[in-house]
């Protein structure tokens, strides 16, 4: 059985920070982030390539951090200098390789909220 769940959103003031986390199963492998504000599409916010260097939109550089811890297969997201542009529901998505091709995963969100 798959299992992908997202934690660590809440509701914190302009300039404050947040720690997303991600815990997968071992079949599948976690590798990026991305939100999606009401009304609008699902956006990437950071991922980690395949070749391992990271990937960040414009909007979060030098804000977000991505991370993976490889022993737990999870997945986190450092969140600093928060502005109310980033309030969304965040997801994390994962993969897994099937037959030559991947399988894309995704968890429920976990709803971040910037909000003086």
């Amino acid at each position: 059985q798959v299992r992908l769940e997202e934690s660590g959103g809440g509701l914190v003031q302009p300039g404050g920070s947040l720690n997303l986390s991600c815990a997968a199963s071992l079949s599948i492998n976690p590798i990026a982030w991305y939100r999606q504000a009401p009304g609008k599409q699902r956006d990437l916010v950071a991922r980690i390539r395949q070749n391992g260097t990271l990937e960040y939109a414009d909007s979060v550089k030098g804000r977000f951090t991505i991370s993976r811890d490889v022993v737990h297969n999870t997945l986190s997201l450092l969140m600093d200098k928060l502005n109310p542009e980033d309030t969304a529901l965040y997801f994390c998505k994962a993969v897994r390789p099937s037959s030559g091709y991947y399988l894309d995963y995704w968890g429920r969100g976990t709803q971040v909220t910037v909000s003086s």
